[in-house]
């Protein structure tokens, strides 16, 4: 690229970051934020404070690891004015909740334990964050992170205030960091358009009731094995004797897990739905949508404790909610559901269009990571994992502004725009 194109890079950087790092107080902060995030965007396999430094005209080492190790600046408003700047212009059709993890050797990194490790596909040594990304079909952006503590950390005080956890962070359940983030982000203005979630979220109906408490909409994966009862089957309780408590009103009949139910539909109830155009032309598979009541013992703690808070009592009735199945053409059965809160009258192919919008964030998740370093991380505190998850978010959040730029000149794939500003910075 000629000189003008480079000086144009670097001024419309300067601008990004003069705007989202405003929070921070010192001019040199902010110009080890403009550096870092140039040493993430440039070409080079490692994205860890060295060879980031080395790659960089004015890098500085030991200046980088202190601005991110040491450095005691807030990553909240960071994070608050990258989420109020990229929102409007991704025009979100839903907010994905997931996590990531960050395979990680030792034990002494910041909340590191042996756990399920999605990056590896099996129980290791590594890292886990809960995300919250906004999601449209052309643009998607990570808004907030939420470090997992495992239990074992709870209690660990070597452990804790040698990587710095503050004293207020314990152990807290993945879908209970993602409910705080959904909160957190309410309270900066944002509003939540629906929740989309993978099984390990949506099969969790502490998770949904939540939302629903909320006043969110949501398509939420499940299991095949997830009970149900219909949405005609009536609670009914037996006759009173006159002595004793009254008998509760029940479903008699069990219910059912919503593979069978949709499989009971037969192929023929479900419909050929096409939800958008992939790299091999449109993709369609078949689609039912019923309206079930789901069942289990919390689903039915969590539906008394509402009714009884409400009204005093509860009738025995089980809340409706919306089951989306997919049956493919070339599959002898059912292969993946789904349940959503959404107005019962939301037309299978919105639902599916939703249900399938994660897809999205794996796109995130490849520039995160192995574009911009998202797991190179090498420090072990708490205050340095979340300055460079914030900084990596900055420099995504960048070059998706220059992606949905009306007139930038740029290929759309990760990789070659990474390539392409490997060049201006």
């Amino acid at each position: 690229m000629d000189a003008h194109e480079v000086n144009r890079a670097r001024a419309m950087l300067a601008l990004f970051v003069a705007d989202v790092f405003a929070s921070v107080p010192r001019k040199d902060q902010r110009a080890k934020g403009d550096c870092y995030l140039r040493g993430l965007m440039l070409d080079g396999r490692r994205k860890s404070i060295q060879p980031m430094a080395e790659r960089l005209p004015d890098g500085n080492e030991q200046n980088l690891q202190q601005f991110v190790n040491q450095s005691t600046w807030d990553p909240v408003p960071v994070q608050r004015r990258i989420a109020q700047r990229m929102v409007p212009q991704i025009g979100p059709d839903a907010w994905a909740v997931d996590d990531v993890s960050f395979p990680k050797d030792g034990r002494m990194s910041v909340a590191v334990a042996h756990q399920y490790c999605g990056a590896l596909g099996k129980q290791a040594n590594c890292q886990v964050a809960v995300s919250v990304h906004a999601v449209s079909d052309t643009a998607s952006c990570p808004l907030q992170w939420r470090l997992f503590v495992p239990r074992e950390w709870a209690d660990d005080a070597v452990r804790r205030r040698k990587t710095g956890i503050p004293q207020e962070v314990g152990h807290r359940e993945k879908w209970r960091l993602a409910l705080d983030i959904l909160d957190e982000l309410a309270g900066w203005g944002l509003v939540v358009p629906v929740v989309v979630a993978d099984a390990g979220y949506g099969q969790n109906a502490d998770f949904r009731d939540g939302l629903t408490g909320r006043d969110i909409g949501y398509v939420v994966a499940i299991r095949s094995d997830v009970s149900v009862h219909p949405h005609d089957a009536e609670p009914t309780a037996p006759a009173w004797s006159g002595n004793g408590r009254r008998p509760q009103p029940r479903y008699r009949d069990k219910p059912s897990s919503v593979a069978a139910l949709a499989a009971g539909q037969g192929r023929q109830a479900f419909t050929e739905v096409r939800w958008r155009e992939g790299s091999r032309g449109p993709l369609r598979s078949r689609f039912l949508a019923l309206r079930v009541r789901p069942a289990g013992v919390r689903s039915r703690r969590l539906a008394q404790a509402a009714a009884m808070a409400e009204h005093g009592h509860w009738d025995g009735v089980l809340p409706d909610v919306t089951l989306l199945a997919e049956w493919p053409e070339d599959a002898e059965a059912p292969t993946d559901y789904w349940l959503s809160n959404l107005p019962a009258d939301t037309p299978v192919a919105e639902l599916v269009r939703l249900a399938k919008i994660r897809w999205r964030i794996e796109h995130d998740y490849r520039e995160l990571k192995h574009g911009l370093g998202l797991d190179h991380f090498e420090g072990r505190s708490w205050a340095g994992w979340h300055h460079h998850v914030t900084l990596v978010t900055a420099a995504h959040a960048f070059l998706t502004e220059q992606r949905l730029a009306p007139k930038a000149d740029l290929a759309g794939s990760p990789s070659t725009r990474s390539s392409t500003l490997s060049r201006t910075c």
